[in-house]
């Protein structure tokens, strides 16, 4: 090797074995080596016994998945390069031209629309369910469904459904379905804290890592959570055959989150009960939504299956309010910046049309807001809050 760029790639310098420190090495590699052509022929990475290619695993992706699985009580876990991924992923490995897919209609709004889009273009067809009624679960169940979609609380209007009772109807219908059903839970607001998703009921347990995982609303990722080894088969295969991949550093980071999650989710749970109760006093809000707040649509059912809340909250103001007032108040925020995600340090809010979104019965008039508490002192952002109110009198 007399050429100095030959001698740069091939140079014969390896480091010595042994180092540790608090947070995990990063792997970055698309290509792997292997030693020899039997290695290279005999190597598995179905079961994390050993490195083939980038997309099919690195020890650093092998790890946050493994850390993942435990934060979710799970034993397999699948990474993806968005919350939004996964739930595609799931809905790819499942799911079949002529078979069915039930959604509560209360779901993050991208699942429902690629249901409508991609998979109705599929063959896949697909429907609408009420989250807070079990019986009307029941009489959609049908020959040709094959997967059930769980959120827990729904997005938006934050109503918390009797997630076991759920999964006693798809299961008293499993019994005499000739494939059977699967259901599947959207956990990010849980996130393996607030609830244990397989102790409900669940098979399969989604979350989008961009939220409490990552924690710093710098990075986009999700995951597939299993306990059963051959449902863990089918959505691991279905993953390499459409490629997804998440970047080295991108898990790193999502590593580095896991260090602070219970803390961070504590600290916004707690911050945003003092303003969901406060919220509640304000003469100009109809309603305070929130599982934790007695009143709020399922809070019984949050009282008996988890332990937390997250940072999720959302406030309808009185039918008297137009759309514009509503504007002009979260316009006039100075901490809660208009942003979409959460879960992040900063505190956000969006105005939402929630008749245009979801097709059971709305029981308000009035214009809705979702908030997202972040890590600002409480005293801040409810003067901040308090300040809007009193602006958007004056549009």
């Amino acid at each position: 090797m007399s050429d100095i760029s030959t001698q740069l790639i091939h140079h014969p310098y390896k480091p010595p074995a042994g180092f540790d420190a608090v947070n995990p090495a990063v792997q970055k590699s698309s290509t792997v080596i292997f030693p020899t052509v039997a290695a290279l022929r005999q190597r598995d990475w179905k079961h994390k016994t050993g490195y083939t290619y980038g997309l099919h695993g690195t020890p650093t992706t092998f790890t946050l998945e493994e850390r993942i699985a435990t934060l979710e009580g799970g034993q397999f876990c699948t990474l993806v390069p968005s919350g939004l991924a996964a739930l595609a992923l799931v809905d790819m490995a499942l799911l079949r031209a002529g078979d069915e897919v039930l959604i509560p209609d209360n779901a993050y709004g991208p699942n429902k629309t690629f249901a409508q889009h991609e998979l109705a273009g599929w063959g896949v067809s697909f429907r609408y369910y009420d989250p807070m009624q079990p019986a009307d679960l029941a009489a959609k169940l049908s020959g040709k469904t094959r997967l059930v979609w769980l959120e827990a609380p729904g997005s938006i209007t934050l109503e918390f459904p009797d997630l076991p009772a759920l999964v006693a109807v798809v299961q008293a219908h499993r019994d005499v379905h000739p494939q059977g059903i699967v259901t599947a839970l959207d956990n990010t607001w849980g996130a393996g804290i607030a609830f244990n998703a397989f102790a409900l009921g669940a098979d399969i347990s989604v979350q989008a890592l961009t939220k409490y995982p990552s924690g710093g609303a710098d990075v986009l990722m999700g995951s597939v959570v299993t306990r059963d080894e051959a449902l863990h088969h089918l959505v691991h295969f279905c993953h390499m055959r459409v490629g997804y991949g998440v970047a080295g550093n991108d898990a790193e980071l999502v590593l580095r989150g896991l260090g602070s999650m219970t803390l961070r989710y504590a600290a916004q749970d707690s911050a945003t009960r003092t303003l969901a109760a406060w919220l509640q006093q304000q003469p100009q809000i109809e309603a305070v939504l929130h599982p934790a707040l007695a009143g709020s649509p399922g809070h019984a059912t949050w009282q008996r299956d988890c332990t937390a809340a997250a940072c999720l909250l959302s406030i309808v103001f009185k039918a008297g309010y137009p759309q514009a007032q509503v504007d002009r108040f979260c316009d006039s925020l100075q901490l809660f910046r208009l942003g979409y995600s959460w879960a992040g340090p900063m505190s956000l809010c969006v105005p939402y049309d929630v008749p245009a979104i979801r097709t059971t019965p709305w029981p308000f008039q009035g214009g809705l807001v979702r908030f997202s508490i972040g890590l600002e002192a409480v005293a801040d952002l409810q003067a901040d809050l308090a300040n809007a109110l009193a602006a958007m009198q004056y549009s």
